[in-house]
């Protein structure tokens, strides 16, 4: 039996890492994310980043327009710039529908393999009495 399982636990080890993961993070998470290096990526739509602001140091990258209409080739070749699909990457957009929409694509389509969703999105950042910045 033993000769058997060791192959069997080594394939399962190897195939891991290939297994993409969506971690939904708070605000919290975020910020400890961000300080460990993880790019932060706002999906939201340019008014909403004047009306609110942002997080300082985040990409901003609206994925869906104030219709609701998107581009997905035309977002993924702007974002592939900012992580490639073995590098982590947190999205971001008001409450967090938007931005798990965006990292089930990523997970799905495109395999990313560590793509953090921040549940509650800026409202909790920014109700949690977290700082923003005007964007450029």
């Amino acid at each position: 039996m033993l000769r058997w399982l060791l192959p069997v636990a080594a394939l399962l080890a190897l195939a891991a890492p290939l297994r993409a993961e969506i971690a939904h993070v708070d605000a919290a998470a975020l910020q400890k994310l961000i300080r460990g290096g993880v790019p932060v990526v706002d999906v939201r739509t340019a008014a909403e980043w004047d009306k609110t602001g942002v997080v300082e140091g985040s990409h901003l990258l609206t994925f869906f327009d104030e219709n609701g209409r998107y581009d997905v080739r035309g977002w993924m070749e702007r974002f592939a710039a900012i992580a490639a699909p073995e590098q982590p990457v947190a999205l971001l957009c008001h409450s967090g529908g938007r931005s798990k929409a965006v990292s089930r694509l990523l997970d799905r389509h495109f395999k990313y393999r560590r793509v953090y969703n921040v549940a509650g999105g800026i409202a909790k950042w920014i109700g949690e009495g977290r700082p923003t910045v005007k964007r450029d």
